[in-house]
C-alpha cells in the first residue's frame, strides 16, 4: 500500500492575495511543498487539490497530480476536512486504495523532508490515529496569557496548582503548525475532527514552522531562505 502527500491550495486568499503561487525567493510558494513531498523517500505520489486554474498549472509543472476541487469546498468558510474527504474519495476511485494520507499545506515552505518522514513513521508505528506537527509556543496560558472574567477582573487562562513566577517553570505548551499532518484515509472518512481519535505529534523548530498568512510572514520566510542559502553556498 502507498503513502500519498496532499497539498490543498485554494485560489482565494484574503490575507495575502494569490499567495499559493506568489514567487518566494524565485519560485512559487506551492512549489516548496511539492518538492519536499517528492524528495521524501516514503511518499509515493503528490496530489494538489485546488479550485484554481493557475495553481493547477503550477502544480502540474512541478510534478504533482491535480485534483479539481469543487467550488463549494473552496470558500473561506469551507471546513478543510471536507476537502480532505473529497481528495481521499477521488484518489481511491482514480488510483486505488492507499495506506497513509499526508497533508503538506503550501503555507509552510520551510519544512524539511525529515519532518514529513517522522510524521509518517509515527502513524506507521501505530503511535496514534493522527500525527500533528508542533513547535514551542511563545505565550503560555499558565504564565502570560489572560482572560477577562465577567466581573472585569483579569485572570490567567489556566490557573496553575502552585504559583509560577518564571515562564520556564510553567508547564510547556506548543503551537500546532502547518508543517505536516499525517493520518489514514479511513480516519478522514469516518471522523469529523482530527481530535476524535488518538493524536500524537512531531516537534519542529521555529525556523521550520513559519506559517505564511500575510506579507510579514512571507517576508520572514524569504529572509530565512535567503540567509540559509547564503550559508550553504558561501
Amino acid at each position: 500500500m502507498k503513502n500519498y502527500a496532499f497539498i490543498f491550495a485554494r485560489g482565494g486568499s484574503k490575507g495575502l492575495p494569490r499567495k499559493n503561487i506568489k514567487p518566494l525567493a524565485g519560485k512559487p510558494l506551492i512549489a516548496y511543498s511539492i518538492e519536499v513531498a517528492k524528495r521524501c523517500p516514503i511518499v509515493d505520489a503528490v496530489f494538489v487539490s485546488t479550485d484554481d486554474k493557475e495553481i493547477a498549472e503550477v502544480a502540474t509543472e512541478n510534478g504533482a497530480i491535480v485534483i479539481n476541487r469543487p467550488a463549494e469546498l473552496a470558500t473561506d468558510t469551507s471546513p478543510e476536512l471536507l476537502a480532505w474527504r473529497h481528495a481521499v474519495n477521488w484518489v481511491q476511485k482514480e488510483h486505488g486504495p492507499f495506506s497513509l494520507f499526508v497533508s503538506l499545506p503550501p503555507t509552510s515552505p520551510l519544512r524539511a523532508v525529515d519532518d514529513v518522514t517522522a510524521a509518517i513513521e509515527k502513524i506507521q508505528h501505530k503511535a496514534g490515529d493522527v500525527c500533528l506537527s508542533i513547535t514551542p509556543a511563545n505565550r503560555n496560558p499558565y504564565f502570560n496569557m489572560v482572560t477577562i472574567a465577567k466581573n472585569g477582573r483579569v485572570e490567567l487562562v489556566i490557573q496553575p496548582q502552585s504559583g509560577v513566577s518564571r515562564r520556564q517553570d510553567a508547564p510547556p505548551v506548543f503551537d500546532i503548525t502547518t508543517v505536516v499532518y499525517a493520518t489514514t484515509p479511513s480516519f478522514i472518512l469516518q471522523n469529523d475532527s482530527l481530535f476524535s481519535g488518538i493524536v500524537t505529534a512531531v516537534e519542529v523548530p521555529k525556523n521550520r514552522a513559519v506559517d505564511i498568512d500575510d506579507i510579514y510572514d512571507f517576508m520572514l520566510a524569504e529572509a530565512i531562505i535567503k540567509e540559509t542559502t547564503k550559508k550553504t553556498t558561501g
